[in-house]
């Protein structure tokens, strides 16, 4: 199940992804094939300040994943509707403050962005900080979509989230267009369109939380500075990591300027813009498994994590490996969208795309192991290993290359950073295993106590209802040897036999899906005895179907009745588009 739910993630996430970058790749195109070097320059001087409000949204996009994952893994309802209530709080703050600060700060802001002092001959700063008030205007809906993603992905509306992203790609296109033919707009206009575009994401993908069944509910009395603070707390290494990224774009235009001028910040631009697209592949893959850690170390499930590793590099290694075959080929296609290929800013960019694109598939497995590590608790590895790629070795490497190759040392300053990080990862994981291990046990740096021990768990999938009555049975010898009754252990599994049949009966013929299955775990941990069930049918929650038919006569629905009085607990959630059921016995 893992497998095929990480897929289903997948897409959406890549496209959720795309969300901040697709807006981004429009406009770079729009602006180096209708406004010239000047206004991708200027596009390139700004990446900064949109990065920076990229690295809040996704600060909060971040701790909305693990506090959430967290939450919905110990079924607490209440802190999940306390996560979303904070995070809207925050949003809408920075927000507001934002937008004042750029707007009132625009000039020595853009002058500190390297767009120099104003005057009639500086063309650059006035381009600069046309495109910055523009897309400033949009920032509320930007930030707000960003944090809707991972709201969306836990309540299982990916069909939503695709919408919103294809709205907003194709009204960035006409509004961009506009700008160019019947507005005249500059770089204001493709600021502006950007902004208007994000809003018409921020509206589809709202709608939702405005539903009799969304899962989500905002209470201004569950905003409390630990609340808050909680949510921080888990999106710091994704900020670290963010604001790594803006001043690496910083010292590279530095670099660069020195190196080739301004026609080496415009093939930047494009580089930068081409590898954000890229990205997304991997940052998609890496948001799934920092969600599914999330919730699977909440829930101490040592099996579904080591599932997550392989999973997760499977898809980063052949995502990027077709990326780097693709980006290879399709250079100067790609440039040509932007620049002339044959002008000064066109031959610099197709090389530096070339070799940018051969740290794609390192970026990719350090991105996903970072946000691994983050969801399982490790986050002072995930933020070294932030600043090591985005930054510290990235920008050495470019420093010391490019007094060496000129704008070439800079290009192979990626290859360079994002390689020596996975090789130093590998070597702190050998160095905690005392050996050299390429495994997803070794790579998953589980404490050895971390959940139970080997034989202290029962673990199956089933499809049938033959399945069931076969793990029914196997549960049952689990139970007695590990010294139950004749009686409780038969208890125990006709408790697993009766939901995981209803679920085969009921669940499966619910709609039109042919691939469903039922995950069921018994744990004996501390004295405990619990059983979780999962399976990927429609939304059922079997203690509040009861609770709405408690009234009905004894007999109707006796199988439910029956397990959950043979139970101390039950709790149910459902995240990720999967029902949850935990019983403890």
């Amino acid at each position: 199940m893992i497998r095929k739910l990480f897929r289903q993630m997948l897409i959406t996430q890549i496209l959720s992804a795309m969300t901040v970058t697709l807006c981004m790749l429009i406009d770079s195109i729009m602006i180096g094939r209708f406004l010239g070097v000047d206004a991708m320059t200027a596009y390139g001087l700004a990446s900064p300040v949109l990065l920076f409000f990229a690295a809040f949204g996704s600060m909060l996009s971040a701790g909305i994943q693990v506090m959430c994952g967290k939450t919905l893994g110990s079924g607490d309802k209440e802190g999940t509707n306390a996560c979303f209530s904070a995070s809207v709080f925050l949003a809408g703050a920075v927000a507001v403050i934002g937008v004042a600060a750029v707007v009132l700060f625009s000039s020595p802001l853009t002058t500190m962005l390297g767009g120099g002092r104003p005057g009639e001959d500086n063309e650059v700063f006035r381009l600069t900080r046309d495109y910055l008030i523009g897309f400033i205007i949009g920032a509320p809906a930007f930030i707000f979509a960003q944090i809707m993603v991972p709201y969306m992905q836990i309540s299982g509306n990916r069909a939503r989230l695709v919408t919103a992203v294809a709205l907003m790609t194709v009204s960035d296109i006409i509004f961009d267009l506009l700008t160019v033919f019947v507005f005249h707009g500059g770089t204001f206009g493709m600021g502006l369109a950007s902004s208007l575009s994000y809003y018409i994401a921020f509206v589809v993908g709202i709608l939702y939380f405005f539903k009799k069944d969304c899962m989500f509910r905002f209470r201004r009395k569950s905003i409390t500075a630990k609340v808050c603070g909680r949510l921080t707390q888990y999106g710091v290494p994704t900020v670290i990591n963010q604001i790594s990224l803006v001043l690496l774009v910083f010292v590279l235009n530095k670099l660069l300027l020195h190196a080739g001028g301004n026609a080496a910040v415009a093939a930047y631009s494009v580089i930068s813009t081409v590898g954000n697209i890229c990205y997304c592949f991997g940052s998609g893959v890496a948001s799934v498994a920092l969600m599914l850690s999330a919730v699977f170390y909440s829930d101490e499930d040592r099996t579904s994590l080591y599932g997550v590793v392989k999973t997760m590099t499977f898809y980063a290694v052949i995502l990027d490996l077709v990326l780097i075959a693709a980006v290879l080929t399709a250079a100067p296609a790609l440039v040509k969208l932007f620049l002339q290929p044959g002008s000064g800013a066109g031959r610099l960019a197709v090389t530096g795309l070339r070799l940018f694109s051969l740290s794609l598939l390192a970026s990719a497995l350090n991105t996903a192991f970072k946000n691994y590590y983050q969801g399982v608790n490790r986050t002072p590895l995930t933020e070294i290993i932030s600043l090591l790629q985005n930054f510290v070795l990235t920008a050495l490497f470019a420093f010391i290359l490019s007094r060496f190759w000129g704008t070439t040392g800079v290009w192979l300053g990626y290859v360079c950073g994002e390689g020596l990080t996975f090789v130093l990862l590998s070597l702190y994981v050998w160095h905690l295993r005392n050996k050299v291990e390429v495994s997803a046990e070794a790579y998953s740096l589980l404490e050895d106590d971390f959940g139970a021990a080997p034989g202290e768990f029962l673990e199956a999938t089933v499809r049938t209802s033959e399945e069931v009555v076969e793990a029914s049975r196997r549960a049952d010898d689990f139970c007695r040897e590990h010294g139950e009754s004749a009686r409780n252990s038969m208890m125990i599994a006709l408790c697993i036999e009766e939901m995981a049949n209803n679920i085969v009966e009921h669940g499966f013929t619910k709609d039109n899906k042919t691939d469903h299955s039922i995950d069921i775990r018994l744990l004996y941990k501390d004295g405990r005895k619990v059983i979780r069930i999962r399976d990927n049918c429609v939304n059922f929650d079997p203690i509040h179907y009861l609770e709405l038919h408690s009234d009905e006569d004894p007999t109707v629905h006796i199988g439910i009745r029956m397990v959950m009085k043979m139970v101390k607990e039950a709790n149910y959630v459902n995240s990720l588009g999967l029902n949850n059921l935990t019983l403890v016995m």
